[in-house]
C-alpha cells in the first residue's frame, strides 16, 4: 500500500488521517498543540513492516474543531479504526497521545496488540510544574491572545531540549503555529473517564513499552515510573539525550527501540 490520505467522517466529527505501508496496523497518536506530522521520522521505518496509521485528533491539525457536544478522543480513535476496518493494532502515543493510548487500551483491550507510551500524560495524576505551565498558557491566551500563549508554551522547559535542535525546533514551531489555540480559549466538552487510568493500570495486560526522555521534566519522569510499576510486565526505556518530544529529538534511537519492541510484541 502506498501513501493514502483521507477525511473520516466518524463519531460526529471529521478526522484527517494518513496510512502507508503494509502488515499489522500501527496507530500513532500525537501530542497537544502539535499534529500527526510529529511522526514524520517514524513513518518510513515503520512502513517497511507495518501498516502505519496516523491522524489528527479532534481540534488539531486538519481535523474538525469540537462542537458543543460531548466527546472522547478514545471514541474518535475507535471509530476511525472501524472506518479503516482495523480490528487490532499496536497503539503508540506521545504526551496527550499517551493519555489517549492508555485510555484506549483500557476501553478496548481486545483492539490493542501492544501499547507504547512516550512521555505520556496519565489520567488522575496530580500535576506539579506541568500543571502550572498549562494554567499559565490558558491565562495568557484569554488575556493576551493565542499568539502570546504560543510563545509562553514554546519557551517553557517542556520544549527546551527540542529547541536546541534547529530542524526539530522548526518542525515544532510550524505545527504550533498552525494550531488554532481552540483548547486554550474554550472548555472542551470532553467526556471524562471514570475511574481514571491511574487507578486502573493493573488492568492493562497487553505488551507495554514505557518510553521517557532522559531530559523530560519531573512530572513526566514520575508518570513513566508509575506506568512502569503499575502495568504488569511493562518495559521502561529512558531515551538518552531526549526531552519531552523524544521521538523527534532522537529519531534513530527511538526507531531502533520501537522496532525491537514491536518485533518482540508480535511474537507474544
Amino acid at each position: 500500500m502506498g501513501l493514502q490520505c483521507g477525511i473520516a467522517e466518524v463519531n460526529g466529527t471529521a478526522l484527517y488521517y494518513q496510512e502507508d505501508g503494509g502488515g499489522h496496523p500501527v496507530v500513532l497518536v500525537h501530542g497537544h498543540t502539535v499534529d500527526s506530522r510529529m511522526w514524520d521520522d517514524q513513518v518510513q521505518r515503520l512502513g517497511t513492516k507495518y501498516r502505519v496509521i496516523r491522524y489528527d485528533s479532534r481540534g488539531y491539525g486538519r481535523s474538525a474543531i469540537p462542537s458543543n457536544k460531548k466527546y472522547a478522543h478514545t471514541d474518535d480513535l475507535k471509530a476511525l479504526l472501524d472506518h479503516l476496518e482495523v480490528s487490532r493494532a499496536h497503539v503508540i502515543g506521545l504526551s496527550m497521545g499517551g493519555l489517549i493510548a492508555l485510555d484506549f487500551a483500557l476501553a478496548w483491550p481486545e483492539t490493542v496488540s501492544s501499547l507504547v507510551t512516550v512521555d505520556a500524560v496519565l489520567g488522575g495524576y496530580d500535576w506539579n510544574e506541568a500543571g502550572n505551565l498549562i494554567r499559565s498558557v490558558h491565562r495568557t491566551a484569554l488575556k493576551h491572545g493565542v499568539e502570546k500563549a504560543k510563545n509562553v508554551w514554546l519557551e517553557s522547559a517542556l520544549f527546551a531540549p527540542a529547541m536546541e535542535k534547529t530542524k526539530v525546533a522548526a518542525s515544532i514551531r510550524r505545527m504550533v503555529t498552525d494550531y488554532t489555540g481552540w483548547h486554550w480559549l474554550n472548555r472542551a466538552p470532553i467526556r471524562g473517564n471514570e475511574p481514571v487510568a491511574i487507578d486502573r493500570l493493573h488492568e492493562i495486560s497487553c505488551p507495554t513499552l514505557v518510553v521517557v526522555g532522559q531530559r523530560d521534566t519531573p512530572d513526566f519522569q514520575a508518570i513513566a515510573e508509575i506506568l512502569h510499576m503499575g502495568i504488569h510486565n511493562a518495559r521502561k526505556t529512558i531515551l538518552a539525550g531526549a526531552g519531552h518530544m523524544a521521538n523527534m529529538e532522537e529519531p534513530e534511537k527511538f526507531n531502533e527501540i520501537l522496532m525491537e519492541f514491536l518485533d518482540w510484541a508480535e511474537l507474544e
